[in-house]
This record gives C-alpha cells, structure tokens and sequence, in this order.
C-alpha cells in the first residue's frame, strides 16, 4: 500500500467526522443487517432513487428474508414484486443470484470478492459495496456520488466525466483510511457528500465539510470541458417507454396476454415489436401459443 499523504488523511478525517452526524437513517445501513438485506439494496440502487427504493427494499426482505426464501420461488414473482423500480432484469438477476448463493454458498452471501463476482448480476461496484458495508472489508468503493466528490475535491474538475474503473477505484483508494472501520465510514460518507451536498446540478459548498481541501474551490470553480457521458434519449415514446408498459401489463395479468391485448397498450405496432423481442432476448418475458407472460422458471 502506497504512502498516504497528509491532505488525503485530512479530506478522510474531515468526511468521517461529518458523517457521524449527517447520515441519512436508511435501513440497510442497521448496524445488524444481513449481508442478504445489503446486497438486495445495493441491486435495487443501481441507477435508482432512495426514496423509491425504501418501501419495495422492506417489502422484499419480509417476503424474502433469505436468498433460499427468493430462490424457492419462481422468477415471476420476483418480476412482479420488483413492480415498477425500473430496470427489472436486475429482478431477474437477484433472483438467479439467490439461487446461486442457496445452491453453491449454503444460503450465506459470500464476503470474497472473487465470490461475488461469479453472482449473476454482481459487477465490480456491487461486489465491493457488499463486502465494504455488508463485511466490513476494506476496498474502494466508488459510486456517481463518489466520483463527482473524487472529481472536484482531488482532481479540481466540475465533473468527473465518463466511468473508468481502474482509474476511478485509483483514486478512491488513495484517500481510503488503512484502519478498515475508518474505510467503511468513509466509503459510505463520500456517497453521502456527493448525494447531499456535492451534488451535480447545485453543489452546497457552505455546508461541505472539506470546502477548504477542495481543489475545485480552490481554482474558482472552473467550467468543465472534458468528455461527458452520452445522454439517454427522452422516455416518452420511446422503447424503453413500450417495455415498460408492457412490462406493467405481464405483472398486473396472472395469465398470457395477447398481442391483441398489448397493441391496445403500445399502439405502435413497431415500437411493441421491439419491446416483445426484447424483452423475450432478456428472459423477462415468454412468448406463447397464447400470449406473453412472465417467465415461471
């Protein structure tokens, strides 16, 4: 491990310190939570608000408390359960990962993070969240919230600009604190700093806790004119719109429905052809003699 220098212990004692105070209450940060409640969190955050994910997160765990509990029931159920949280393979992957953990780890999430990886669904940020928050291993951890907060306090950038994994975990573990407790705090603490303070579009610098390491600050908030993530186009009318409504349409039905049924939904025969195809490619959705319906096995 390299040699910490003094404004990266300072930036880290600094977010620390005001972490104590300023977290959000969320549930899967109990101090006796499961590694199964964390790792249900960290798949329903992706791209996610917390505010949406809370009741479905509490609604999972008292249905399935256990990934033997998710894994003996049928893919579909989870499909529905997921509702409308968006991005509902992530249903279908948590699902499969459940089985996996039930069939190849005795019903226990795995803390190795070469484990987590082989997780259907589990990448390299789940699999560092759930063995930093869920274990208490020491490895970066780095979210859009963190990356923003790395951008502006170290690299003095207003935006971090596209991920890069390798860099991004470089600059994370730079400023992680070697004591493993002290690296758990920080880890969650910088995603707090970048969700609720830090924040893309209206940075509260008066109430940031290390306003005066910040090198952004410092070089009077420069404009950012690096590369920038392409942006996604508008929802409305668009595929993703017809997969969701259809996707609506299978949960609601305990039966296949029709194309019939679908084109009443998605009145654009093309669009709800690409919304069918697709998602029968990704295995949310069956199509039959009788209509499309969830997937049962």
């Amino acid at each position: 491990m390299p040699p910490r220098d003094a404004r990266a212990e300072s930036i880290a004692a600094a977010v620390n310190a005001w972490f104590a105070d300023a977290a959000r209450p969320l549930p899967w940060r109990a101090a006796d939570i499961s590694p199964w409640a964390v790792l249900v969190s960290e798949f329903m955050l992706q791209q996610t608000q917390v505010a949406r994910v809370v009741p479905l997160w509490e609604a999972w765990l008292a249905r399935w408390p256990s990934p033997a509990d998710l894994a003996a029931s049928p893919p579909a159920e989870a499909v529905r359960a997921w509702d409308r949280l968006g991005y509902p393979r992530r249903a279908l992957w948590l699902h499969e990962a459940a089985v996996e953990i039930t069939e190849r780890h005795g019903g226990e999430v795995p803390a190795d993070l070469d484990a987590l990886l082989s997780l259907k669904g589990v990448g390299p940020y789940t699999a560092r969240a759930v063995a930093a928050f869920a274990f208490g291993l020491r490895h970066p951890v780095v979210d859009t919230n963190t990356r923003r907060v790395l951008a502006r306090a170290v690299a003095g950038q207003a935006e971090p600009g596209p991920p890069a994994t390798a860099r991004d975990l470089a600059a994370m573990e730079a400023l992680l604190p070697v004591d493993p407790d002290a690296a758990h705090v920080f880890n969650a603490g910088a995603m707090e700093l970048g969700a609720t303070v830090c924040t893309a579009a209206s940075p509260r610098c008066g109430d940031c806790p290390i306003a005066a390491l910040c090198a952004w600050r410092a070089a009077g908030y420069p404009e950012y004119d690096g590369p920038r993530k392409a942006r996604q186009a508008p929802f409305a009318g668009s595929d993703r719109e017809a997969r969701g409504l259809v996707m609506a349409e299978l949960r609601r039905a305990h039966h296949p429905v029709t194309r019939a049924e679908l084109a009443a939904i998605v009145t654009d025969a093309a669009r709800l052809g690409r919304a069918v195809a697709g998602l029968v490619a990704d295995g949310l959705a069956v199509e039959e003699a009788g209509g499309l319906r969830l997937p049962d096995a």
